[in-house]
């Protein structure tokens, strides 16, 4: 039975969850979720997910929350993506700084910048979470100098979550060209088989919600 994976295009946290099923053969579909039309706050979608948020994973009797726990479901399932052995607690240290510093923000610093309407955007804390999103991509990007992955000599999901929000169009105050390390790494990501840009891989786009 073909798992499903609740998600929506513009997540950057489902991407992380979609991308590592993607890259290591996971069978799974997405399942589009209306988070802009409330879907997360039904009494139907908190019974599947008390923490009402996407994604969600449900592969048979297994209902699984978190993108960070989907992504370590994964590679438990395929043996792949968690790296050589010895090199776990290195991923999972990665993922870990990822979840606090790096995607929470962008993710919090997008949705303010795109997707609040603009009289409601709190022009106050925008720059501050800037401040703090130019400190972790000065993290990541020196980290990078000279590896090829973020995580020993291949792909994992350390790399799967980190440029979970690095793809999106939206401006919200990341650009590739300053950042020449992370450039270059996402375009190696990007040529691996089975990559896809997250509006592409899961339902759901600004653009698509414009058409509604």
């Amino acid at each position: 039975m073909t798992a499903q994976l609740y998600c929506f295009g513009e997540s950057g946290n489902s991407y992380k969850a979609a991308l590592t099923m993607a890259l290591s053969g996971y069978d799974w579909t997405p399942r589009y979720v209306d988070f802009f039309g409330g879907e997360t706050r039904t009494p139907e979608y908190r019974a599947l997910n008390v923490m009402g948020e996407a994604p969600l994973l449900v592969d048979g009797d297994l209902v699984l929350s978190q993108s960070g726990a989907i992504q370590y479901h994964v590679v438990k399932a395929t043996g792949r993506l968690g790296g050589a052995p010895g090199e776990e607690e290195e991923v999972m240290r990665w993922i870990l700084w990822d979840n606090h510093k790096l995607s929470s923000q962008a993710g919090m610093t997008r949705f303010l910048m795109n997707f609040l309407p603009e009289e409601k955007r709190p022009k106050e804390v925008i720059p501050f979470m800037q401040g703090r999103l130019k400190a972790a991509y000065a993290t990541l990007d020196a980290h990078l100098t000279g590896r090829d992955w973020i995580v020993g000599r291949d792909v994992t999901i350390a790399d799967t979550a980190c440029c979970g929000y690095l793809y999106y169009p939206e401006p919200y105050g990341f650009s590739r060209a300053d950042w020449p390390h992370i450039d270059r790494w996402l375009d190696r990501l990007s040529a691996l088989p089975g990559w896809k840009h997250p509006y592409d891989m899961m339902p759901g786009s600004p653009a698509d919600r414009a058409k509604a």
